[in-house]
């Protein structure tokens, strides 16, 4: 079995520390990331201890991310000060100053990416769909996602997190949240083309993105829409067009491609998790996310190692995925020494910034 199959796992842990049944997990699959999540965050310096432990567990180049994006997703909460919502940024002043302030914070604790920002577009007619990304998006047209979204990411990794554009191609038309089902995304060429995929084009090409998140959804009314063995309309984080042909070859993205969850909903009602992470890494994805239950995540890791063996897994995609995760991984910020002073400041400032924001 090739020991890299474990770089292509995103994955959660269970607590807030390394116990024996993480050091257990992390030692069997060695992934090439974790993210953390409020069950795993107590204290500045408990997140700190836990990601060098990471690290010295791992790999010194592991990638280290969470969910820090400010407003209902904001897993920092419990250690400072809350921070803004997206949809609370007005201009790129703000957008830099709230870049550089979560790139700061995470940058202390021993982060070194983050998945933000959400550039999905929420037009003034798609915010009261229940999707789940109320709030997440900044502006509401293709053009302020892409002023204000550039900024923060730009400002965020001068502080040395790593971003991640999410969630290709597009989610802000849909109806329902993929935690619960898949979506069906019922858009039309010329409204995809104009709104959706606008940001994720430009921002790939103007901004040193080495991170996309690729969203669990189906467009019906899209090219690129692709039918599974079965005849279903098959997830875009699941297809080959989606992640090879439309963020590969026509945005000319060269990062890692990252799937959402694969625990959510969207993925679980109709397709196992292990035969999933094959399908996605077959597809073209480079990294599989499993945010959470450490025995799925060890059978969808011995499936691929399988998968690996007797030629399911396409030696192709998986030899580049490796490359790319290697490339990225070897680029990404060291850890630095963790200042609670200088934290509390943050913290401080984080409160200063809002009140700026009314």
């Amino acid at each position: 079995m090739d020991r890299s199959i474990g770089k292509l796992f995103f994955i959660g842990i269970p607590g807030p520390e390394i116990d024996a049944q993480t050091r257990e997990l992390l030692q069997r699959v060695r992934p090439g990331g974790v993210c953390l999540f409020a069950r795993n965050i107590r204290s500045a310096e408990q997140v700190n201890e836990l990601l060098l432990g990471l690290r010295e567990t791992v790999s010194p180049q592991i990638m280290l991310s969470v969910d820090q994006e400010g407003g209902t997703v904001d897993r920092l909460r419990r250690i400072i000060e809350p921070f803004p919502a997206a949809d609370k940024i007005r201009n790129a002043e703000d957008a830099r100053e709230h870049g550089a302030l979560i790139g700061r914070a995470l940058r202390l604790l021993g982060f070194n990416m983050n998945f933000a920002p959400v550039v999905d577009v929420a037009t003034d007619e798609r915010r009261a769909n229940n999707n789940g990304l109320r709030g997440r998006s900044f502006g509401n047209s293709a053009e302020e996602v892409v002023v204000l979204a550039g900024t923060f990411i730009h400002a965020m990794q001068a502080e040395g997190i790593a971003g991640c554009l999410k969630h290709f191609p597009g989610l802000a038309a849909a109806t329902v949240d993929s935690h619960e089902e898949l979506p069906v995304v019922p858009i039309g060429v010329e409204e995809f083309e104009s709104i959706d995929l606008n940001p994720f084009r430009r921002l790939i090409t103007d901004f040193d993105v080495q991170f996309v998140m690729i969203a669990h959804a189906v467009y019906p009314e899209l090219a690129l829409q692709e039918r599974d063995r079965n005849g279903r309309l098959l997830p875009s984080s699941l297809g080959s067009l989606v992640v090879n042909k439309l963020l590969r070859e026509e945005c000319g993205f060269t990062g890692v491609a990252i799937t959402d969850d694969l625990l959510m909903g969207a993925i679980t009602r109709e397709y196992g998790l292990p035969e999933a992470c094959l399908m996605a890494i077959n597809a073209g994805e480079d990294m599989l996310a499993i945010c959470s239950e450490p025995e799925l995540i060890v059978r969808s890791f011995d499936r691929l190692a399988e998968a690996f063996k007797n030629g399911e897994l396409s030696r192709a995609h998986f030899d580049a995925s490796i490359e790319r995760i290697d490339r990225i991984a070897s680029s990404l910020a060291e850890p630095i020494k963790f200042d609670e002073s200088e934290f509390d400041e943050l913290s401080a400032k984080v409160v200063d910034f809002k009140a700026r924001l009314q």
